[in-house]
């Protein structure tokens, strides 16, 4: 497998279905990269710990972490799987953040908020450039600007992952400018 191939079979199994080959999260999302290793070989998926590295080490997305001792990896963001409740310390958002979406989805949006549906929470980043290549990978773009600060005043929680995408369970429309 090449690194794009290494990388989304790694999203897929950290982030939405570890039990697809017979792996076990801890409730931080952390698994054994061994245990990885060879649940992957046995579903007829190579593994190696330098591929593995190599795919943490120059993924732009930064979408995994090794711990410290180097023997546990896991997503940073984005799970679906209920195996994971990763316990982010709560941050004050900046101003505003942006959401990336598909146009086809802002109707929709205009109704009923953003809600993190099968993930846990709604994603954003804290710039256009990133949303708007979030949103293409789902069809025409649009950008949604989150007053975030006034969510925050609110009561409403943010959290931070560790590659910086910001994380909240829901936006009402109130917070929602459809520029």
């Amino acid at each position: 497998m090449n690194n794009i191939e290494v990388s989304k079979f790694l999203s897929y199994v950290l982030r939405h279905q570890p039990e697809a080959i017979g792996l076990l999260l801890d409730s931080e999302g952390w698994a054994d990269i061994s245990k990885l290793i060879t649940c992957a070989a046995q579903k007829g998926k190579k593994l190696d710990l330098t591929i593995i590295r190599d795919v943490v080490n120059t993924s732009d997305k930064k979408r995994f972490s090794i711990s410290d001792d180097g023997l546990r990896i896991r997503a940073v963001q984005g799970h679906s799987s209920r195996q994971v409740d990763i316990a982010y310390s709560e941050k004050i958002p900046p101003f505003y953040l942006y959401h990336g979406t598909a146009t086809r989805f802002v109707t929709s949006i205009r109704e009923s908020g953003l809600i993190a549906g099968s993930r846990q929470y709604v994603h954003f980043s804290a710039d256009k450039v990133t949303a708007l290549a979030v949103g293409q990978r789902h069809g025409k773009p649009a950008i949604l600007r989150i007053n975030a600060m006034s969510m925050y005043e609110d009561g409403l929680k943010f959290f931070q992952a560790e590659n910086g995408v910001w994380l909240t369970s829901v936006v009402p429309v109130r917070f929602i400018i459809f520029d």
